[in-house]
Formats: C-alpha cells, sequence, structure tokens
C-alpha cells in the first residue's frame, strides 16, 4: 500500500490512536487516577470528557480575540498558511517511526490540520489556554486529544512528545523562559520544536497592544532564550522577508496612533488583516518566498522562525 494512499493514511491514523491510548496522561487537578485516551474522549473516575483540562491563570488573549482573528483571516490567510507550512517542514524532520506531537496554542486547530494531511504517521495532541476555542475544536476534530493547560506550567510529563509547534504564543507569556524551558523539559531526547513569534521589537503598535502582545522579537534574543535552555538551533530564519519594507511603513504608521480609543484601534487592526487576507498579490509573494525559503534564511522579517533541536 502506498504512501498517500488513503487507506494507507488510515491505517496510520489507526496506529496513531492506539499509541495515544497509552500515553502517560497526567491527572486533572483533584483527581487521583490516571486518565485514559478512548480514542474520542478522556476516561478517568467515571467521567468521560472531551477536553482534559488542568490549572490555568489569566490569560493574554481572549476568546474575543479568537473571534476577531477568525473572522478577519481565517484560516486561509497567506502568512498564516505559510507559516503551518513551515511548522509542518520542521516536523517532517521527526526520526521516530510514529512520532507523537504536540501543537501548543493549537485554537481551532488548523496547524494540526495541516500536520494530519502531511504526517498522517504522527500521533497529534492540541493544546490550548483558553477553554472556548477548545470545546468547538474538540467537535471539529472529535478524535485528536485535547487539553487546557498554562504552558508556564504544563502537566505534560518529562520526555513524552517527540516534536511540539508553538506559533505565535510565547509573546502572549510574561514568563517566556520557563514556557521555553517546559516545551525543552517535555520533549524526548532529540525531539524538535519549532517556535514562532511576531519580530522587530521596535516596531511594537496598535496590533500588538490589541493583541495583547508582551513583546516582539529580535532573532538573536529568540536564538539566545533557546540555547540558555539547552536547545541547539538547526535552522533560524524570518516569514514575511520580502514584504518587510511595507510592513515596516505601517507599523511605524501604526505607532503614531496609540492614542486613539480602543474601538478605533480594533476597526483598524481588524482593516489591516483583511486587506492582506485578499490581497493575491501579498498571496503570490508569501508563496514565492517560501520556496526559496527552503534553501536559505532570510536575515530580517514580519515575523522570527526557529527550529530547534533537545540535544
Amino acid at each position: 500500500m502506498k504512501p498517500g494512499n488513503p487507506k494507507h493514511n488510515h491505517l496510520l491514523r489507526r496506529n496513531a490512536m492506539t499509541q495515544l491510548n497509552s500515553f502517560p496522561w497526567p491527572s486533572p487537578p483533584g483527581t487521583a487516577a490516571a486518565p485514559r485516551w478512548s480514542g474520542a474522549r478522556f476516561e478517568f473516575e467515571g467521567q468521560n470528557v472531551r477536553v482534559l483540562a488542568y490549572e490555568v491563570g489569566t490569560s493574554h488573549w481572549s476568546d474575543d480575540l479568537t473571534s476577531l482573528h477568525e473572522a478577519e483571516a481565517g484560516q486561509d490567510h497567506p502568512i498564516d498558511r505559510a507559516s503551518r507550512r513551515l511548522a509542518v517542514a520542521s516536523m517532517a524532520r521527526l526520526k521516530a517511526d510514529d512520532p507523537i506531537v504536540l501543537d501548543v496554542g493549537c485554537s481551532s486547530g488548523f496547524v494540526l490540520e495541516y500536520l494530519r494531511l502531511a504526517i498522517p504517521r504522527a500521533s497529534l495532541i492540541g493544546a490550548d489556554y483558553l477553554r472556548g476555542p477548545l470545546e468547538s475544536l474538540a467537535v471539529r476534530m472529535p478524535d485528536i486529544p485535547i487539553l487546557q493547560f498554562d504552558l508556564r506550567r504544563c502537566p505534560l510529563p518529562s520526555a513524552c512528545v517527540d516534536g511540539v509547534t508553538c506559533l505565535n504564543v510565547l509573546e502572549h507569556i510574561d514568563d517566556h523562559e520557563q514556557a521555553m524551558a517546559e516545551i525543552y523539559r517535555i520533549l524526548k531526547p532529540g525531539g524538535i520544536a519549532h517556535i514562532e513569534v511576531p519580530a522587530g521589537p521596535t516596531l511594537y503598535d496598535i496590533y500588538d497592544e490589541y493583541l495583547l502582545h508582551h513583546r516582539r522579537y529580535q532573532q538573536r534574543e529568540l536564538i539566545a532564550l533557546a540555547q540558555k535552555t539547552g536547545f541547539k538551533v538547526e535552522k533560524a530564519t524570518h516569514l514575511g522577508f520580502s514584504v518587510f519594507a511595507a510592513f515596516w511603513w505601517v507599523k511605524r504608521r501604526n505607532r503614531k496612533k496609540m492614542h486613539l480609543p480602543k474601538a478605533v484601534k480594533e476597526r483598524l487592526v481588524a482593516d489591516q488583516i483583511r486587506a492582506t487576507r485578499v490581497s493575491s498579490l501579498f498571496a503570490a509573494v508569501i508563496k514565492l518566498e517560501t520556496l526559496v525559503g527552503q534553501y536559505l534564511s532570510y536575515p530580517w522579517g514580519i515575523r522570527c522562525v526557529c527550529v530547534l533541536r533537545k540535544q
């Protein structure tokens, strides 16, 4: 049976489900028994739950922001599609026959969908901080285990997953050093983390403020954070290199509008997301950039991207 054949992919996914049945799921707060994944829900102490929830604090994201982003960017924004393709390429580096891949900050599950299609042999787990989007995702992707937890206090045991994708998450976390350390801890030796964050600290504007970003990053800062944690940096590049000049101009203009009322900022942010989503020129440029980016690294751009390996 050839790879790519629907029956072959179904067999791979069935094998992946079997692997998740024996995964060391930690007990939720207030319980003693370890949960078991049945292939459709978690079972423990006579309970059946779809989302396994652990302790979380105050989030630097919200259901309203999720709704705004999905309404304006949807699942087909060119730069988000490119972002997911890069994450898939990183996970394709995994050497394990049946890798376990955790998508941190999975939200509506668009990265999980890309991973499922591209790497059907992988066992996938979705995790996020907010409960609302996870409940919707649990209905839309009923055979993928979904967790709710705070990455700063990740409940998963050490060395339990082969790969972690973490796209546009660290900028929402106050203690990003602890979050990076948790990613390192839960990875198996030789495991890979794919990290993406917004680039350019001096370009923090109404977009970042409205989306509750703690910071934007310089690539060298992200690399230093990863290396301090213990990671080996396999690749460091940027996404949005080809449109950076226009991006820089818009961001500098937005910085002059920080004093505007919140409702006005929200409208401006929504308009800017929508404008780039529907631009065929923007889509073509980003697609060409990602093709060329397979062979080189870009020195600047809209987002920093690092492929990290646990030594």
